[in-house]
């Protein structure tokens, strides 16, 4: 498989994989570009491993958890944040909404217990593979998950 074929079968999947990552579009794509810049210098590397998918979201899970390190994050802090004055636009369908207090609650998590919930609840990946792509112990990875849904709980009983 060449990276050409990689990207445009899995660009859609690693896509959606990072909006739930950052919980904001623009920073997704920024994401993924980057991480797919760094496959394509590396891909002989990529290509040769088992599961080239898997290291590649690995790969972008990693920088999102380190995105304050390099120069994404310097373009990203330069962007600032949304300007809650203006109103977003209208969408009336439950699902969006929905969608929309999903990303919001995910969005107050830290880094790596939001990113085991995406994957073991959006990419529906075991325990196993999820310590694999943290770069840490099964063990870890569950008590993340815990203290996600946890902290998740709390906010929907003050909401509530």
């Amino acid at each position: 498989m060449t990276y050409e074929e990689f990207a445009d079968a899995r660009l859609g999947a690693l896509l959606r994989y990072a909006v739930m990552l950052t919980g904001d579009p623009h920073q997704a794509q920024d994401l993924v570009q980057d991480t797919l810049v760094r496959v394509q210098l590396n891909w002989r590397r990529v290509a040769r491993t088992d599961a080239p998918e898997r290291y590649v979201r690995r790969m972008l899970t990693n920088q999102f958890i380190d995105w304050r390190r390099g120069s994404w994050a310097r373009r990203v802090l330069l962007r600032g944040s949304a300007d809650e004055s203006v109103p977003a636009p209208a969408d009336h369908a439950q699902s969006a909404a929905d969608r929309d207090q999903i990303r919001s609650w995910l969005s107050r998590l830290p880094r790596r217990q939001r990113a085991a919930l995406v994957l073991r609840y959006y990419e529906d990946l075991p325990d196993g593979e999820i310590a694999e792509i943290l770069g840490c112990a099964v063990g870890t990875v569950r008590s993340s998950i815990s203290r996600a849904l946890a902290t998740l709980r709390a906010e929907l009983v003050e909401v509530s």
